[in-house]
């Protein structure tokens, strides 16, 4: 390919990252508005968090290429009846595994399994990985290890880890009902007969990749909670490198590339002295505006940033941990979870739908919420 083909196919591939073009927008806008130096790009750039995820990814990565999640999808069809039971299995299953292993990890091992679920059978693969991105928010939000949002506020809280699991019982109880309705109103108890089962992957079977994949996302997430993320990254693609060099190029790139200027346009608009002004004027020490203020910044800020911006101004942990984790549900933007969903399942229209299913659920989520919290609280 020539040069010019080559920047065509650049640009070609450019435009379909909507979500990094609307980040490094927002983020050129504000350097506009706002000049800032290197430094502060640098910090909001959040390199560790970016390093984490690539070595995760490229873990996964070598997981799916091992065939072994296709092999793991015409088990579990073997075993489940309906498409409900299924859905509940899985939207369950990443519910229980966010609260240990966080919800971007959770995805990252469920979401390709859900995939694989999904060739040849009629589940109905994106509503259920929607679906799923619910429900790490919801499950992650009674763990304090769960999401970035509830380590900062854990560690600010002086609560043990069981204190914090039970003043966030309630919300995180709540949300969870409220998803299993919406699993059963929106997956049908459609039977899986025999010729929904996932078809055979055409891939053959790499058991050595798998083992060693499998070994190498368990250090990966050793080594991240040690706060080592650029020896997790190194040591990913050392391994690959040496072994299989085919999966690397099997990365997500432009994920990584969107996060990067997600981190960098929010992280400057968390800044911004106009925002900074106005989070002045509200009674932060009013529970309402806490916990309206809590999720409506979420949505435009996602949770994580905005638990950032709102923790100086509020001095009450637990109820800035439940406002943030509702708004993670809404918009897309509300949890990085959400997004790392949507470009897992990566078909077109998946963010419409996306917001087909989580606005409603917020609408019925944050007020039911703030009453079940207000009455046991």
């Amino acid at each position: 390919m020539g040069r010019g083909g080559w920047a065509r196919d650049c640009w070609s591939r450019l435009r379909r990252e909507r979500l990094l073009l609307v980040f490094g927008g927002v983020a050129l806008a504000l350097q506009l508005l706002d000049p800032q130096p290197w430094a502060r790009w640098r910090a909001w750039l959040a390199l560790p968090t970016l390093l984490g995820l690539f070595a995760l990814l490229l873990s996964i990565e070598g997981i799916r290429a091992s065939g072994a999640v296709q092999r793991a999808a015409q088990a579990l069809a073997r075993r489940v009846h309906d498409q409900r039971t299924l859905a509940l299995a899985l939207v369950g299953g990443s519910a229980l595994l966010s609260m240990a292993l966080t919800n971007d990890v959770s995805l990252f091992l469920l979401v390709p399994l859900t995939l694989a679920l999904g060739r040849g059978s009629a589940l109905p693969v994106r509503r259920v990985v929607i679906l799923e991105a619910l429900g790490v928010n919801a499950g992650s939000a009674l763990s304090p290890v769960g999401n970035p949002q509830n380590l900062l506020l854990w560690q600010h809280s002086g609560l043990s880890m069981a204190q914090f699991v039970w003043r966030m019982l309630p919300a995180a109880g709540t949300m969870l009902v409220l998803l299993a309705c919406a699993v059963c109103l929106l997956v049908p108890a459609r039977a899986l007969a025999a010729g929904d089962a996932p078809a055979a992957s055409a891939a053959p079977l790499r058991p050595a990749l798998g083992w060693v994949s499998a070994l190498l996302l368990l250090s990966v997430l050793a080594l991240l909670q040690e706060h080592r993320a650029a020896l997790a990254a190194a040591l990913a693609l050392l391994v690959f490198a040496l072994g299989w060099r085919d999966v690397p190029r099997r990365v997500d790139w432009g994920l990584l590339g969107t996060l990067a200027t997600m981190f960098v346009g929010l992280g400057h608009l968390a800044e911004w002295p106009p925002l900074q002004a106005w989070l002045l004027r509200p009674d932060w020490h009013a529970p309402l505006v806490l916990y309206a203020g809590g999720v409506l910044l979420s949505q435009v800020l996602s949770n994580v940033p905005a638990t950032v911006l709102l923790w100086p101004h509020v001095g009450h942990a637990m109820a800035l941990a439940v406002a943030v984790n509702v708004g993670g549900f809404g918009l897309a933007l509300g949890s990085l979870a959400n997004l790392i969903a949507l470009r897992l399942e990566g078909g077109r229209g998946s963010l419409g739908e996306f917001h087909r299913i989580s606005l409603p659920f917020l609408l019925v989520c944050a007020p039911l919420v703030w009453l079940v919290t207000r009455l046991l609280g």
